[in-house]
């Protein structure tokens, strides 16, 4: 079987290139939008949960107060059981705050009850919530307990007291969790479609709230979810739920019962879209690739280059662009082709060399900073397409005492070790460069001088704290800031503010930040 001619080869070249290309492309956008719908959703459901934790904790304040100014209205009536039925009754219409409201003595004995309820006026209450309000004479909010009209309750209390400070019992309004209550009032309103859904957990993971009413007092285990709410975490997490389904949830806590709400929604349901789309997205690009394919098989026909192209192209292979060209210069046969192949890979091996040859020319051997070179290079690009930065000058203090006491080879390793932490502290387009034995230049572009400022003094204080391996201790640096442009001045006086902002920190005892607050002019 003869070998493939250079038409078949550009032909077959051409066509994997633009399907890999095109497979890339479609990986590459499948899994950035799914990562952001992700992200999307998750920073939305954190937003709703926080919005909703924080109205059902300004609910439950509310409902304190009105309970407050009812105990009030309690020490007034002075026992009358009209006037206390009143407030009870008033209490229960005037909000939708409570299912109950009800007036306990000191011994926990009824004295006023609402609808549905009145059956226990007059009898006393032995329920979790009215013990815990009765031993304590403080306002509550009771764990979810049941009734003794077998309703799963939370109890909202605040205790009464005499003029004389005398305990006269509380004041207190119900909340039945498993029926139509406050709660389904400000947490129904959530979408509950394309399996979106919003619950609500006490400190032991019981459920006090869930669109699927039955599921209300259910605890709830092994849920990461819930066991970081219930300890008072916010934030957002990707999870399977108890049923198997992989969710996205938000979650905040209640700060005044320790209460969480989490809302979340289906992985699959905030994908649901994606795929048809990518589909729409491949029929649109299936005829740009087919004309891709047309053009250039028609062109590989007529590619038949003479073999003196290559043979003058040999003779100028230092010259720029010279990749570009034997690129261009085909034939359809093999010799040609190998030919070619041969220029280009000589030529990458002349690439690399000069290019590693060019790199040790601009870099610092012993830190691998960039070095003066290196970082006139930049400043001159910077000023010829007016990038704004922000100069970091650093020395090291008692640089000299380093050397006489530990000797010239500790000092390297050291300067070594400061150089790491300036690389770690960057970010990738920052610029550290050593520019002398012990003095360092940092170059942050699209940073005002109050952020370098910032960064300068995290970094001493990063190496502040640092103990160095070669010499047993901390060492510091002392460090000077300034920012171009700057009024009229050049990057080279800019640069002079900033070594003078470091000879200020070093005569103001080292160890320190300064910046240049000269007028530049």
């Amino acid at each position: 079987m003869g070998a493939l001619n250079l038409r078949q080869l550009i032909l077959l070249l051409s066509v994997s290139t633009a399907l890999l290309i095109l497979a890339n492309t479609f990986y590459t956008s499948y899994n950035t939008q799914r990562t952001l719908l992700i992200e999307q959703t998750l920073e939305v459901n954190h937003a709703y949960a926080a919005k909703t934790a924080d109205s059902v904790n300004n609910f439950l304040l509310s409902a304190q107060q009105q309970l407050l100014i009812a105990a009030q209205d309690v020490v007034q009536a002075e026992s009358d059981p009209k006037k206390l039925a009143h407030i009870v009754k008033r209490l229960k219409e005037q909000t939708n705050s409570f299912s109950s409201v009800m007036m306990l003595d000191a011994q926990g004995t009824a004295l006023a009850i609402s609808h549905p309820v009145q059956h226990l006026l007059g009898k006393k209450l032995q329920n979790y919530g009215a013990a815990q309000a009765l031993k304590e004479r403080r306002p509550l909010i009771s764990q979810p307990y049941t009734s003794v009209t077998d309703h799963l309750v939370v109890l909202v209390t605040h205790p009464v007291f005499d003029a004389q400070g005398h305990y006269l019992g509380f004041i207190g309004g119900s909340i039945y969790l498993q029926e139509d209550n406050i709660l389904h009032t400000l947490l129904g309103q959530h979408y509950h479609r394309d399996q979106s859904a919003i619950y609500v957990v006490d400190q032991h993971s019981q459920l006090l709230y869930h669109q699927e009413s039955q599921r209300i007092g259910e605890r709830i285990v092994d849920n990461p979810v819930i066991e970081r709410v219930t300890v008072k975490k916010s934030g957002s997490q990707q999870l399977i739920n108890s049923q198997g389904i992989e969710m996205l949830a938000g979650y905040a806590p209640v700060l005044s019962t320790g209460w969480g709400v989490v809302a979340q929604r289906s992985l699959d349901a905030t994908l649901a879209g994606m795929d048809e789309q990518m589909l729409i997205v491949a029929r649109h690009s299936f005829p740009f690739f087919m004309l891709v394919v047309l053009v250039v098989w028609l062109v590989s026909r007529w590619i038949a280059k003479p073999l003196w192209q290559l043979a003058r192209s040999a003779g100028n292979l230092d010259k720029p662009d010279m990749h570009t060209q034997i690129s261009n210069i085909s034939g359809w046969y093999f010799e040609v082709s190998q030919l070619k192949q041969a220029l280009l890979n000589g030529l990458a091996g002349l690439n690399h060399k000069m290019g590693k040859l060019n790199l040790d020319n601009i870099t610092d051997p012993l830190t691998a900073l960039v070095n003066r070179r290196g970082m006139q290079a930049a400043l001159d690009n910077w000023q010829q397409v007016q990038q704004p930065f922000s100069v970091i000058t650093g020395d090291i203090d008692h640089f000299k005492r380093i050397n006489d006491q530990f000797g010239h080879d500790v000092g390297d390793k050291v300067l070594q070790f400061l150089a790491q932490h300036m690389h770690d502290a960057l970010r990738p387009t920052d610029l550290a460069c050593r520019v002398g034995g012990e003095e360092f230049v940092m170059l942050l572009p699209n940073t005002d001088k109050s952020q370098a400022h910032k960064v300068a003094e995290r970094l001493r204080q990063r190496i502040e704290s640092a103990i160095c391996p070669q010499v047993g201790e901390p060492i510091t640096l002392s460090f000077g800031v300034a920012s171009w442009p700057c009024a009229q001045a050049s990057i080279a006086t800019v640069m002079k503010n900033a070594d003078v902002a470091l000879y200020a920190a070093k005569s103001a005892g080292r160890n320190r930040v300064c910046s240049c607050y000269e007028s530049c002019e």
